[in-house]
């Protein structure tokens, strides 16, 4: 890539391509919003989060502002501002399109790659030695049933799709496909029994 500008436009492109729902801020390429859902099989499974994503000027060479629109409880997320810690997102960013290891997985580090494993790692592994959020970090390392009781309220209470700004029109065409299919029942298809 010849230049930040170029390399911004192409990761933003390519996670616009991918599966993720992004939402431009004004007309720039500096800000934006993305629907992330929780890893599946997890504590946070289920739970629908609008992440709010600023570009620096000196992208890709320095990384990306993320935080969490909606509430969100863990150790290393801000409560109040939604903002992940700086150090962890530090930790695994390179400008380059070369890999790193980011807790066993081999990456190479674009926006597409923040959604996609990243935060999923994040959630996925937390980090209480290293907390923004105390309360969080101290829970989990003192109790971890009652950790994990109150991400899942919190799933519950603060992450439900229309916490994330998703309408129904947004499902997915097979989505619609399935609900359709399930609402049209067997016997429209089969017709009557012959006598």
């Amino acid at each position: 890539m010849s230049s930040p500008s170029k390399r911004r436009e192409m990761d933003l492109m390519k996670l616009m391509m991918s599966d993720y729902k992004v939402e431009m801020v004004n007309d720039g390429m500096q800000e934006f919003f993305v629907e992330f859902r929780g890893p599946t099989e997890s504590i946070y499974q289920g739970g629908v989060w609008k992440v709010r994503v600023e570009l620096p000027d000196a992208y890709p060479y320095k990384s990306p502002s993320i935080g969490f629109v909606n509430k969100i409880y863990h150790p290393n997320v801000d409560e109040m501002s939604g903002s992940v810690c700086l150090d962890v997102i530090n930790q695994t960013w390179s400008p380059m399109f070369g890999e790193i290891t980011l807790v066993l997985v081999i990456i190479s580090t674009d926006l597409v790659n923040v959604f996609e494993v990243f935060l999923p790692q994040l959630l996925l592994y937390p980090n209480p030695s290293d907390p923004l959020n105390g309360e969080a970090a101290a829970l989990m390392m003192r109790d971890r049933s009652a950790y994990e009781q109150k991400v899942k309220e919190y799933c519950e209470k603060y992450a439900k799709p229309e916490d994330a700004g998703v309408t129904p029109e947004d499902k997915s065409s097979d989505e619609e496909l399935s609900e359709d299919e399930d609402d049209s029942g067997d016997d429209a298809i089969l017709g009557n029994p012959d006598p």
